[in-house]
């Protein structure tokens, strides 16, 4: 199998140690591609109007600048650099070393910046999203498309992709349709399946961790990746056709939250009168 994930919006920052090494990165087939992008954000993140142009706010002013030095910054695993709810909940510093070496065979990450990237690739962490348009490269998901269609042809092969991936990062590469099976979400309001965002990223890192974490064998197929799916959620499957993948539908309950519960206030002590 190969678990399809988008990059989170959020970055952690690695707070000390050795710059990337792009030679190092999975697919160095995409190194030429990846100095393109990295120059061209470069240059626009200098810009005055840099936080329109990636479509950012003024609280993200520092995470624009850093794409300024990307080459000369402190660089560690792409499972550390990435954060937000999908990787919270798939958990990887939790799982077990032969878990983990699953996850770093199994897990590719479409990214607007690097193309595509393995869990335990060093990356500095950075702020570009796969639907900006750089000058000179224009929108990243058609600039990346031919690049990714070519290097990961191989990779594709015999493989169940089960894509996790949001919508502006799906268009960046499209697996062949027969071995593909997209995840959606939905959850039951009324007796209505209503597709929900911020639970989906949250179920989707479930179920990669529950794929990377199961004992047995890894789904071949979309009927096999239905059966184990059914161990963790309510789940049905959406049959594909020769030019349409097969959709993994995962349908969560009525009135169900992955908020965390607020900390219990301490009553004060009375007053002395």
């Amino acid at each position: 199998m190969l678990i399809l994930l988008p990059p989170s919006e959020g970055k952690t920052a690695a707070p000390r140690g050795a710059a990337m090494d792009l030679s190092r990165l999975s697919h160095p087939e995409l190194t030429a591609p990846r100095l393109q992008v990295l120059k061209a954000l470069a240059e626009v993140s200098a810009h005055p109007e840099a936080l329109e142009r990636l479509g950012v706010g003024a609280s993200l002013a520092a995470e624009v600048a850093r794409n300024t030095r990307l080459l000369e910054e402190p660089a560690a695993e792409a499972y550390r650099i990435y954060s937000g709810v999908l990787y919270d909940a798939l958990g990887y510093r939790g799982l077990t070393p032969a878990q983990r070496r699953r996850a770093e065979e199994s897990v590719l990450v479409i990214s607007g910046l690097w193309g595509a990237v393995g869990f335990s690739d060093r990356i500095p962490a950075y702020r570009l999203s796969m639907s900006v348009a750089l000058p000179g490269l224009g929108r990243l998901s058609s600039f990346w498309k031919p690049f990714l269609t070519e290097a990961l042809t191989e990779r594709a092969a015999d493989h169940l992709m089960i894509d996790c991936r949001s919508s502006s990062y799906t268009s960046a590469w499209t697996p062949p349709a027969e071995q593909t099976v997209e995840v959606n979400v939905f959850q039951e309001r009324a007796g209505t399946l209503t597709v929900v965002s911020h639970f989906a990223k949250h179920t989707r890192g479930q179920l990669a961790r529950h794929l990377l974490s199961r004992r047995g064998k890894a789904p071949e197929t979309p009927q096999q990746l239905l059966r184990i799916a059914r161990e963790a959620f309510r789940s049905e499957l959406v049959p594909g056709t020769s030019r349409k993948p097969a959709a993994l539908n995962i349908i969560l309950a009525e009135g169900i939250s992955f908020a965390k519960p607020k900390p219990a206030v301490k009553a004060k002590p009375p007053a002395k009168a």
